[in-house]
């Protein structure tokens, strides 16, 4: 049989909720979306298609809370950024720096730590991911979010110029929740796509895959795995192969492609280590994409806006890979266009290849994932479509919750 198409029946599918707010992947930007909304006293439902909070940072063994600070010795993230860096390492009694569990560097724990003895060490942790992802359900739960494991992301149902309805896929079968606004942190701009809206993908990542090594059963190391990559996205100067994540088959064949690079690497330390039982632990179970697909609104934030205010800035955004850069990061980069009720946050908002490595980290997934969750808690509340919440009452509610959004925190270094 030649047959290269199937018409699937047409089905009802029941409406099983409505929620004020959905919010579509529970990595570092989902999780701060969904606690910024249910802080704002909005029904919040936070659907996760793994059965664990974090994504790529827990389940993808990505265990570095980036700096929170600009390399200066001046901290320029706040709010549920820093609680939520706080809280990773809450039960860490001891470091173990060589799996990467570290706690705050001392300068960034003392108030009277002068500028300069901070700029000496960045203000970031690195954490146990199994212990983040037992601390970030119960603060998820203990602020009143609804939650979805196990349950997929399908399409949407659009009505007056937004979404209406997500469609949603689990044990239970095929269903829809009712929405009035939408928060896509997916990490791949998959609600986005699915509702129409202009996307941008790549097709430069590279096997990944971060694994910690348990050494004669006491000895734990993380091994920080990959492929060489690029800054600025591209294929030229990266490693081969190369996939794209927005494609079902590449993804597998990324994942394949991680664990052959897992097996080989484990091999070579075993050869070195001839004498020591070397035995792998909690290896990723998750597609480890740096860039996948991203939402092209209204505005994409760029390497060259960096030191620049936007007036309409609802939170800041550093560089994880050097000291200096601060961006003020635009709602008009949060928000969809084809959609009034439709929200970004974390690696898929608008951002273009020249900043996206920079913007895509926890950090930034955390305050994009707050200011969205504040501004669809403000649409719900005043009956405006999300698109059209003013930018500056979003600013304010975000510096009442500790954000840090102060114009010369960003222009400083332009005058440097």
């Amino acid at each position: 049989m030649n047959q290269t198409s199937l018409l699937e029946p047409a089905r009802s599918l029941p409406v099983t909720d409505a929620f004020d707010v959905v919010v579509v992947g529970g990595g570092i930007a989902g999780v701060a979306a969904a606690l910024a909304a249910a802080r704002s006293g909005v029904s919040t439902l936070l659907v996760e298609r793994f059965c664990a909070f974090g994504g790529l940072a827990t389940i993808g063994n990505v265990t570095i809370y980036l700096p929170i600070c600009d390399g200066c010795g001046t901290q320029v993230l706040g709010g549920i950024a820093e609680e939520l860096l706080r809280v990773s390492v809450q039960s860490l009694k001891k470091e173990i720096p060589e799996a990467l569990f570290t706690g705050i560097p001392e300068a960034w724990q003392r108030a009277d730590a002068t500028r300069e003895e901070r700029s000496k060490h960045r203000f970031q942790v690195g954490f146990n991911p199994d212990a983040m992802i037992l601390d970030y359900e119960r603060l998820l739960l203990e602020n009143g979010v609804s939650i979805l494991y196990d349950t997929r992301f399908c399409s949407v149902a659009r009505d007056n110029g937004g979404i209406s309805h997500v469609i949603l896929e689990n044990k239970s079968g095929r269903f829809a929740v009712a929405c009035k606004s939408v928060v896509d942190a997916s990490g791949d701009a998959d609600v986005c796509f699915q509702a129409g809206e202009k996307t941008e993908s790549l097709d430069s990542n590279v096997a990944s895959g971060w694994y910690y090594t348990l050494e004669n059963g006491s000895r734990l190391r993380i091994h920080c795995l990959s492929n060489r990559f690029t800054e600025n996205c591209s294929r030229d100067g990266a490693e081969p192969p190369f996939f794209r994540g927005d494609d079902g088959r590449e993804v597998t064949a990324q994942i394949l492609a991680s664990r052959q690079l897992l097996r080989n690497d484990l091999e070579k330390i075993r050869a070195e280590n001839p004498d020591a039982d070397l035995q792998p632990m909690h290896i990723t179970t998750f597609p480890c994409f740096r860039m996948t697909r991203r939402l092209v609104g209204a505005f994409s934030i760029g390497e060259a806006d960096n030191h620049r205010w936007f007036d309409d800035a609802v939170c800041l955004a550093n560089d994880w890979r050097r000291a200096g850069p601060v961006w003020s990061v635009p709602y008009r980069a949060l928000h969809g266009v084809a959609n009034n009720n439709l929200l970004v946050c974390g690696r898929c908002i608008s951002v273009d290849t020249t900043a996206w490595d920079a913007l895509r980290v926890i950090p930034v997934c955390a305050v994009t994932g707050e200011a969205v969750g504040v501004a669809a808690a403000l649409s719900v509340k005043s009956g405006i479509p999300a698109a059209n919440v003013p930018a500056r009452e979003i600013a304010e509610e975000c510096r009442k919750r500790g954000n840090l959004l102060e114009p010369e925190l960003v222009t400083a270094g332009a005058r440097k």
